[in-house]
């Protein structure tokens, strides 16, 4: 066994340690709601909150590539599947928070809502998008669908997160500080991707002139 690649026990272990870290948030916003330590708009807490770490996991599922690229651990790859999940579970509890906490399924005031703050159709966009991710994550799914069109499905993760950012920072009224970061980060992740991109067609167009 190696850094670069785990044997199956020692992959067990990181797959346990990453669903128990990833499972945080939530744990201590259950505590917090427990012990009545939500502050002043316990539900605005709560939304913004899982809306955070949905954010968070997508681009941490995002980063995966480019980290087992850059690094050359090749296990990374295999803990990018839990992450996605992870982000749209978090995706899920923040837009059912809306849905049933804050607007009690009131469709008329929903409605209203979208209208008067467009933030919230871009958020909702972005959810649209992670569940055709979210439902052909399985082995099965991507055997159904075939690498080729299981590759393509899953670009959706790249508007899917400009969405997110882009929702976050219309959300956000005074302190820009947490969603310029996010925008910084998904910019770079992007910018590497579309790097390694040029390399590679670079390197084919290479190989077939020097053949």
């Amino acid at each position: 066994m190696t850094i670069k690649n785990l044997d199956n026990r020692a992959l067990s272990c990181v797959k346990t340690l990453v669903f128990l870290l990833a499972l945080l948030p939530l744990t201590k916003l259950a505590v917090a709601a427990y012990w009545d330590n939500l502050g002043a708009n316990p539900i605005e807490k709560i939304t913004h909150n899982t809306g955070y770490w949905a954010l968070t996991f997508l681009l941490i599922t995002l980063a995966v590539t480019p980290l087992r690229r850059m690094s050359g651990w090749l296990w990374l790859i295999r803990l990018r599947r839990m992450l996605g999940l992870f982000a749209f579970f978090y995706a899920t509890l923040h837009l059912s928070t809306y849905l049933v906490l804050d607007q009690f399924f009131d469709w008329d005031a929903m409605g209203k809502d979208i209208v008067k703050r467009p933030y919230i159709s871009i958020g909702f966009s972005a959810f649209i998008m992670l569940i055709p991710l979210a439902i052909s994550s399985s082995d099965a799914a991507i055997r159904r669908l075939g690498g080729k069109r299981w590759r393509a499905l899953h670009r959706l993760i790249y508007p899917c997160a400009v969405a997110g950012v882009g929702h976050f920072w219309w959300l956000v009224k005074k302190d820009l500080t947490r969603p310029v970061i996010f925008l910084v980060l998904l910019g770079l992740l992007l910018g590497i991707r579309l790097a390694y991109r040029y390399l590679n067609n670079r390197k084919q167009k290479e190989t077939l002139y020097a053949n």
